[in-house]
């Protein structure tokens, strides 16, 4: 079981919530090539961490805790070999492993040749990959989305084509979002897609996309095969998804990832954001509405 990328989200508070209750890896927060070339490793004594802080604003690029070290994947968003190389370098020695982004469809990442941009231009992403398995001594993953079919080819045969040519590579693992670049969340997600591509590779496949239980792991794990599975919005709303025995009351979690976000210093307003998410609109709106208004930890209490 594997916490997705998400930006805001997965920041150390998160991550160890989803170690905390079962899961197996955690990914950061996708952190574009330059800023991170730019950051400078702190060894943090008060707290315990060690951080990436920004050469230029003095701001916090990554917080990491030495008990992620063999499980956290830095996700790195970036369109160019040299770049991807020189920031993978700046966290190799902190962390399990480097993931390229070739799936985030936000405009920023798509301008900027990133993301899923990387799926129109597969040299690019390619070269991107070779680069990094040469030069960095840590394994190497990628995500992806579906390729659209053309004239000649089925979406299923474009992908897998993709998919065979990104194992050659030495990458360790594909995660694969069943969503095409055009799709958003509120567009169901293709499980169709997972059978065929579950054996189209000899490495892990990662299935990611609609899966918010241990229920839909079974049976996607049942239906294809499938070992390795991703989620994202589950654990944004209650990271608990991640334990054996099953949720744990929403409100239970929220105080816990307060108390986590205040011990490790998290910015208030990101704090703020990912409690705004857990609150479910089924609870009603009163405590949502004080939520937003609060200012700082101090009004949480």
């Amino acid at each position: 079981m594997i916490l997705a990328p998400m930006v805001r989200v997965g920041t150390l508070p998160m991550r160890l919530m989803a170690l905390k209750y079962g899961a197996d890896i955690v990914y950061s927060p996708e952190t574009v090539d330059r800023r991170l070339i730019k950051s400078k490793r702190v060894v943090n004594e008060t707290l315990g961490t060690i951080d990436y802080v920004c050469t230029d604003s003095g701001s916090l690029t990554l917080r990491i805790h030495p008990s992620e070290k063999d499980k956290l994947v830095v996700q790195l968003g970036t369109g160019d070999p040299a770049l991807a190389v020189q920031a993978a370098k700046v966290v190799a020695n902190d962390v399990a492993g480097i993931d390229l982004n070739c799936g985030c469809p936000k405009r920023f990442s798509l301008v900027s040749s990133m993301g899923a941009a990387l799926l129109d231009d597969p040299e690019r992403l390619l070269g991107i990959l070779k680069k990094l398995v040469a030069e960095i001594p840590i394994p190497i993953t990628c995500k992806i989305r579906l390729l659209p079919a053309t004239a000649t080819e089925t979406t299923i045969e474009r992908t897998i084509d993709l998919m065979q040519r990104i194992e050659r590579t030495g990458v360790q693992a594909i995660g694969v979002h069943c969503r095409f670049k055009e799709e958003r969340p509120r567009d169901p997600g293709h499980w169709e897609v997972f059978g065929p591509l579950s054996t189209a590779v000899s490495i892990p496949v990662i299935a990611n996309g609609d899966i918010y239980s241990v229920a839909d792991m079974k049976k996607l794990a049942e239906s294809t095969g499938l070992k390795s599975f991703m989620l994202a919005r589950a654990p944004q709303y209650n990271v608990s998804v991640f334990r054996p025995e099953g949720l744990l009351p929403i409100r239970q979690v929220m105080e816990e990832y307060t108390r986590t976000a205040i011990l490790y210093d998290m910015p208030f307003h990101n704090a703020k954001y990912c409690l705004l998410l857990m609150w479910p609109s089924s609870e009603g709106k009163e405590f949502r509405e004080t939520l937003a208004r609060t200012k700082s930890y101090a009004q949480l209490r």
